[in-house]
Formats: C-alpha cells, sequence, structure tokens
C-alpha cells in the first residue's frame, strides 16, 4: 500500500476545467433517473511491452464498480471504431465524432506502462457532447496495484459526473466459518481478496470499522465470555476493550472516534452504554428492564436508534445522547432489528422479520416513509451502508446457506460479494480506503 500513490494530472492551460454546469450535459445523483451512455476504451500501452492480462482485470474491475452504480449504459466494445485503438489522452487527440455516432454521451479513455514493477496509469473522462476534458488522473503504484487503481478512479468518476465520489475504494468486513470457527474477514467491494483477520478459533461477532479504517472492533468468545475487542488492521495488534462479566456486544464507533456505543449485561439487564477507546465507562444511556441491543449512531453523533422490547416485540428506538430522552420509532411488524443510520441521516435500515423470514426496510428518522427494500426467499439481515450512502451491504440465508450481498440502497441491482464455502455474516462497509 505504501508504493501506491495518486497524483492529480497536470493540465495545460488550454485544458481548464469549466465548472460542472458548463462541462456535463446530463447529470445525475442517483439510479433510475436517467442513465448517461458511457463508451470505457481498454488501456493501451504508453511505452513498454503489452500485458493484456492486466489490461483485461482492470477493464474488468472499472466495468463492474460503474455498471453497479446504476447510473450509466455502456456501450458494447464490440461497436466501438477506429478510435478507441488510439490513446487519446488529450481532448485533440480524440474522434468524438465516432462516439456520437455510437450514442456516447462520456468516454473513458486510458493508457499504461509497466517496466518491471513499477506501474503507471494515465486515465481521461471526456464529455463526448461537449468535447471537453472532465477529469484526469496518473496513478502510480506496482502491478499488484491495478485493481486499486480501478476502483480509485470508479470514484473519480462517480465524483466528476454527481459531485459525489463513489466507494469502491472502501473495504467491507465480514464474518465467515470456512475455517470451521467464526472467524473476522476482510475483502474488496466486489467481493475480491477476502483476508482473514482473526485466529480466535472460536465464535466472533458484529464487527464495525473506526472512522479512520484503521481499526476494527468487534466481539469474540476467545476467552469463553463474549468480550469487546480492538484490532489495528496494518499491525495486526489486537486487544480487549470491554471485558465486562456478561454481554460485551455491538460495538459501534462514534463519529469522531472518540467513544463506542455497545451493549452491556454487567448488571443483569442489556442495556446500551457509551464507552471510551480505553475500555472506560462514560455514560448509560438506557435504563429500562427490557432488552436493549443493536445501537447505530447518527452522523452527527447526537442520537442512537437501537432494538428493544421494552413494548413486548423488538422494535426500534431512537435515544437523545445529552437528554437520555427516548422516542419509539417502529410500530409496524412484530419483529424489528439491526438498524443502521444512513451517512446522510436520512433514513435508516433495519431488518423485518415476516412469514419467518427476515427483509430490508428503510425508514425516515421522524417514523415516516417506511419502505420495504427486498423481497422473495431467503432472510436478509445486518445491513450496512456504504461510505456514500448509494449501497447496502447485508447477508442472505438462503438454501442452507449465508453469504454476503450488496445493493443500491433502493434495492435494486443485488449482487452477490462472497465466495461459496462458508456461511458469511454480519458485514460492516468502512470510509474511503
Amino acid at each position: 500500500m505504501k508504493f501506491f500513490r495518486v497524483t492529480l494530472l497536470l493540465l495545460f492551460c488550454g485544458l481548464f476545467f469549466n465548472s460542472p454546469a458548463q462541462a456535463v450535459k446530463i447529470e445525475i445523483s442517483s439510479p433510475g433517473e436517467q442513465t448517461i451512455p458511457l463508451a470505457i476504451t481498454p488501456l493501451l500501452p504508453i511505452e513498454f511491452s503489452p500485458n493484456a492480462e492486466m489490461v483485461k482485470e482492470f477493464q474488468q474491475v472499472l466495468e463492474y464498480d460503474l455498471d453497479l452504480s446504476g447510473l450509466f449504459d455502456l456501450v458494447d466494445p464490440q461497436a466501438f471504431l477506429s478510435d478507441a485503438a488510439k490513446l487519446g489522452l488529450r481532448s485533440s487527440d480524440v474522434d468524438f465524432a465516432q462516439w456520437r455516432v455510437l450514442g456516447a454521451d462520456s468516454l473513458i479513455k486510458g493508457g499504461y506502462s509497466l517496466e518491471g514493477d513499477k506501474l503507471t496509469v494515465e486515465l481521461r473522462l471526456y464529455d463526448v457532447i461537449t468535447r471537453r476534458l472532465l477529469t484526469g488522473r496518473r496513478y502510480i503504484g506496482r502491478r499488484e496495484d491495478v485493481r486499486r487503481i480501478a476502483h480509485a478512479f470508479a470514484d473519480q468518476v462517480l465524483l466528476s459526473l454527481t459531485g459525489k465520489a463513489g466507494p469502491f475504494s472502501s473495504r467491507i468486513a465480514f464474518i465467515s466459518n470456512r475455517t470451521g470457527h467464526k472467524e473476522l474477514y476482510l475483502m474488496e467491494v466486489d467481493g475480491h481478496k477476502p483476508l482473514r483477520l482473526t485466529d480466535h478459533h472460536s465464535i466472533v461477532l458484529n464487527p464495525d470499522f473506526a472512522p479512520d479504517r484503521k481499526e476494527l472492533i468487534f466481539t469474540s468468545y476467545k476467552k469463553g465470555n463474549p468480550d469487546l475487542y480492538r484490532k489495528e488492521i496494518y499491525t495486526g495488534r489486537e486487544s480487549r476493550l470491554s471485558l465486562k462479566p456478561g454481554l460485551n456486544i455491538g460495538g459501534r464507533y462514534s463519529p469522531d472516534g472518540r467513544e463506542v456505543a455497545l451493549t452491556l449485561s454487567k448488571d443483569k439487564n442489556s442495556e446500551i452504554y457509551l464507552i471510551g477507546t480505553d475500555g472506560t465507562i462514560h455514560k448509560r444511556l438506557t435504563n429500562h428492564y427490557g432488552i436493549d441491543v443493536d445501537p447505530s449512531w447518527s452522523p452527527d453523533g447526537n442520537r442512537i436508534v437501537f432494538v428493544s422490547d421494552r413494548r413486548g416485540n423488538p422494535n426500534l428506538f431512537i435515544v437523545d445522547i445529552n437528554s437520555l430522552e427516548v422516542s419509539r420509532l417502529t410500530y409496524e411488524g412484530k419483529y424489528n432489528a439491526t438498524p443502521a443510520w444512513s451517512p446522510d441521516g436520512k433514513q435508516i435500515v433495519f431488518t423485518r422479520l415476516e412469514d419467518n423470514t427476515f427483509n430490508l426496510f428503510t425508514i425516515l428518522p421522524d417514523g415516516t416513509g417506511e419502505r420495504q427494500l427486498t423481497f422473495g426467499p431467503g432472510s436478509k439481515e445486518h445491513p450496512r451502508w456504504s461510505p456514500d450512502g448509494r449501497f447496502l451491504v447485508y447477508s442472505l440465508d438462503r438454501a442452507g446457506e449465508k453469504s454476503i450481498w450488496m445493493m443500491r440502497a433502493d434495492g435494486t441491482g443485488a449482487r452477490r460479494l462472497s465466495a461459496p464455502g462458508g456461511d458469511d455474516s454480519h458485514p460492516a462497509w468502512s470510509g474511503r480506503w
């Protein structure tokens, strides 16, 4: 990772960017409004020997990311004309008329050089209609960084066309029993390169990323009790953060990373607490004979949504961090669980059990606007938002197998991420890597 860096391409005076309103004829912010016809040409060698395998890998990752966004209609490469075989690193080098014939409104072109293990990739995004360069980037790294480069440029494309970067340079943590024990894993957002992070030979549950992405917290039964652990991702260092008698579960970092909300049962009843990053208890947020679990912070850090059976069946409630006032959020359904507050604070996703199957729903923080997102066979559980709020990751239990899936926040575009061979659950989505 230390060899991978991104440098902004310096542009000549004649290629200064215009404002987005001048440069882009089609602007969209979410799927279903209008898709942009986009052509992505294969990388071409700038110098040194071509590497067809690496070019194919880059193309697959970039196309996967942009197709997943639901914002683009990719032009069929079989229809490409002669300009696709030219580098086109300057606007004057591109035959825009050819791309208009194919119906493309936007165009991605790029080249690369691979000298030994040193990889340099030059990429451009053009507005075909106005014949303008929208953004350009030079990425320098190693051959093994080609997937990271593709993810990074996909993020940049979304930023240029919608004003908000994509989430493709982030990571997803999840729990899998593919070794025979429930352990913590980390993978790319498209499911590639899963890496096992723990070796507890026990039960590991409920991971959550620190805001700085440098560490994870999770619950483990490694010492017999369900204790809360913290683990540094890069160094592998690990320690117990909360080891009170009874439950230490559902840990969630505050937006500023200074506190953790979790459920403790040290006083025999399950309540929501705030603890510091040194494990000391800062505040007790709930005080009720009901079972209070699954806390999730609002983005401003002032409220927490959680699950409680204090009114009979499990429902969602919100507690104000300062006043400790608790209000009920959900009234429908007999079993609502695992809420997660969206990054913009406008929605809360949760699961509801009906007819022995969990499905995903969203609701506004004021209790209105409830909407069902998933349908069909199999239980969908433990939803978490992408850092940009465009996507949701969740676990699907179907036909006796649990796996990690992702979909757009409107419920469309569902696709499997985790590979067969293990029961995979409890995903968590990091900030941008």
